[in-house]
């Protein structure tokens, strides 16, 4: 064999040694990836994409999200096909300091009491995978929210702190002005600054502004937003007041639809967005052009269909939804999280505009903009859903009904990148491929 054949030859057996090196690699890297989500429509609005796209996920992140993932490269693909992929909502307005303590006041006992509700029993079953918690404990009892729920629980769960010491112990309770202190609510949040989002004002009946004014005096200490549930007084209250001289850009106005032009002639109570012959109220605007965030808090008793219908027809629409869910509200006119963003879809909003309302938009409220969406290293936090078409009724919190014809319906719910939720099974293996 003369030097020049040899070398040749030797050339080529380097060639094929490299190409099955590289074929060796690649199939140790073939399968890098958990989990692709391959074929459903991404809705991601921080990161501005609406379409077809593929998300891979890894190690509990977010890996890639792009056209077309191979795969043959992920241990598992789910086809999602037909269905929308988006980030896991965020449900700014919960109540799961669930317990067995008699309160001992009038009101709901959401204050580690029945009247709250385990998390992860509602959560997953509707695409969210994020809840707040709506000022159910104040300073003298979180720390026992967070041991008893927040540790315990799988869905993520963040908190407003009531301006009340001992939390949402009742309507009686919430008039005792003596147990709102600025500064020790402060003192607590300061504790937990990753799971205190901000501070709660509830349930308020005295002529006078002084739980919004504590609560606000504790979100300047610690730089937080505060959320109100605007109590009731005789007479009103006014909101333009609330909204234009104590509110801050980024304070939030929770149970946005939940007077009606009929309650607003009444001499006390709530006032409403909707003035006597429903037309938004031209402040309202101006409002939430400043930078005021209205929050629909659904809940038992906090959303009317004349109101929300003639609001969106007027161009006034919510920053963010959230159910406010609790156990009076779980099993009526709410229901869910879907359930909630279905009446919205109902109404005219796109499903882009409902999921910014329900992932991007809360994340900023909250300042948790870590959260509500689907960019690479991102906790894959993952909502996997359906819009039925059809035709389908819907409860507001009076046991009005508006006929619909969409309904969305979680199929698949991701938290950190493990499956919360399986509807009909889109995410496992056919039992004959495992059958032994």
């Amino acid at each position: 064999m003369n030097n020049k054949l040899f070398k040749k030859i030797a050339a080529h057996f380097y060639f094929l040694f490299f190409a099955v090196c590289l074929v060796s690699q690649t199939s140790v890297q073939a399968q890098e990836i958990d989990m692709l989500i391959k074929g459903g429509h991404v809705i991601d609005p921080k990161n501005k994409i609406d379409g077809i796209m593929d998300v891979a996920v890894k190690d509990g992140k977010i890996f890639r999200v792009a056209s077309n993932i191979p795969a043959n490269t992920s241990k598992k693909t789910v086809d999602a096909t037909g269905l929308y992929v988006s980030p896991g909502f965020i449900d700014m307005h919960v109540h799961v300091f669930a317990g067995a303590e008699d309160p001992g006041y009038a009101g709901f006992g959401i204050s580690n009491g029945f009247g709250s509700v385990a998390p992860d029993d509602f959560t997953f079953r509707s695409g969210v995978t994020t809840v707040v918690d709506a000022g159910s404990s104040g300073w003298r009892n979180f720390p026992a929210f967070k041991k008893q729920t927040i540790d315990n629980s799988q869905t993520r769960v963040l908190a407003f702190i009531s301006i009340t010491g001992h939390g949402m112990l009742g309507t009686v309770h919430a008039q005792d002005t003596t147990d709102m202190n600025p500064v020790t609510t402060a003192f607590i949040m300061k504790e937990y600054p990753d799971i205190i989002v901000g501070i709660k004002a509830h349930h308020y009946q005295g002529h006078d502004f002084t739980p919004v004014d504590r609560a606000i005096a504790a979100g300047r200490i610690t730089k937080k937003p505060i959320i109100v549930d605007f109590g009731s007084s005789t007479p009103k209250l006014s909101i333009e007041e609330l909204f234009m001289k104590h509110f801050r850009p980024g304070d939030i106005f929770t149970h946005t639809f939940s007077g009606s032009a009929t309650s607003e002639l009444a001499p006390g109570g709530r006032q409403s967005v909707v003035d006597a012959n429903n037309k938004v109220k031209p402040f309202i605007f101006e409002a939430q052009k400043q930078g005021r965030i209205f929050d629909v808090g659904h809940g038992g008793g906090a959303f009317v269909w004349s109101t929300a219908i003639n609001s969106i027809k007027q161009g006034f629409l919510p920053n963010t939804i959230s159910t406010d869910l609790y156990r009076n509200s779980r099993n009526a006119g709410m229901k869910d999280m879907a359930n909630v963003m279905s009446k919205f879809l109902n109404m005219g909003m796109s499903i882009q505009d409902v999921v910014l309302r329900s992932t991007w938009n809360p994340a900023n409220v909250i300042q948790h903009t870590d959260l509500g969406h689907l960019s690479v290293g991102a906790e894959a936090d993952v909502a996997v859903f359906n819009v039925r078409e059809g035709k389908f009724g819907f409860m507001d919190a009076r046991g009005s009904v508006l006929n619909g014809t969409k309904k969305l319906e979680a199929e698949l719910t991701l938290r950190a990148g493990k499956v919360a939720w399986d509807l009909n099974g889109i995410s496992g293996p056919q039992w004959d491929a495992v059958s032994k």
